[in-house]
């Protein structure tokens, strides 16, 4: 039986489809292998410095090289005359050692002195970030570099739009992308229960990559004593702008240190 003309336009139609279809595949594909091997670039955007850069602060400091497989991490340590305590600081996943320090008064202020460390590939930093492992690995050798000096002093670990948050705003920036995708989930959630020091959660009502609905879900995982200090109107790169958060961050430290 002879082929109808509208059953050719429909096999046409279907024939068509199909190679939509199957080019939308190939494109989704290449999106999220491009999301998979560039996640190291897009969450990691490290800013590199020359080897031989001086830092100048008009404050004594150290500067420390903490050696890790594969490279070294740069880290400054920042010291009064007679320190309370120290603050471990771990900061943001932008930026690096010089626009970090840009508030030591605050830590003379509280008389903590301050150590902070730049990731793989940031600053002065040699290697790069490969792994969420290596990276826990990293911290652990800055801990392990300096917590020793500071034995039977209170110890402060601050931690600026780390953990979760980097994992919950990756799915939230790309939704489509499959959650087995993600490298580096930095699960807080996951690990927040077996913390036993109490914690402070620091957090600001504008703040639309972390917002406060992450921290207080956060304070309700935790088995040891949790504050949760709300910074109203503060986003997410300017909450240290607002006196309530410096004023409340220094008050809880003073109170630390006091003991």
């Amino acid at each position: 039986m002879p082929e109808t003309r509208s059953t050719t336009t429909l096999r046409k139609g279907f024939t068509i489809a199909g190679a939509v279809a199957a080019l939308a595949a190939l494109a989704y594909a290449g999106l999220l292998g491009a999301l998979y091997f560039n996640q190291e670039r897009l969450i990691f955007p490290a800013t590199a410095l020359p080897a031989d850069f001086q830092y100048r602060f008009d404050q004594p400091f150290d500067e420390i090289a903490v050696p890790v497989q594969g490279g070294t991490l740069d880290a400054l340590l920042f010291r009064q005359p007679k320190p309370a305590g120290l603050v471990f600081y771990l900061h943001g996943n932008g930026g690096d050692l010089r626009t970090w320090t840009t508030g030591l008064a605050f830590y003379q202020r509280i008389n903590f002195d301050l150590f902070i460390v730049d990731y793989r590939g940031y600053g002065k930093s040699t290697g790069s970030i490969e792994s969420e492992a290596q990276l826990h690995a990293d911290v652990r050798a800055a801990w392990d570099a300096i917590a020793p000096r500071y034995r039977g002093m209170p110890i402060v670990v601050l931690g600026r739009s780390l953990g979760t948050g980097l994992a919950s705003a990756a799915m939230r920036s790309y939704p489509y992308a499959p959650q087995f995708l993600v490298k580096y989930p930095l699960r807080t959630d996951a690990v927040i229960g077996s913390v036993r020091s109490p914690m402070l959660l620091i957090a600001g009502t504008q703040d639309p990559l972390t917002p406060l609905a992450d921290s207080e879900h956060l304070r309700s995982l935790a088995r040891s004593p949790v504050e949760l200090l709300v910074i109203d109107g503060a986003g997410h790169n300017d909450i240290q702008k607002f006196p309530s958060y410096v004023d409340g961050l220094a008050t809880r430290l003073a109170r630390i240190g006091a003991r």
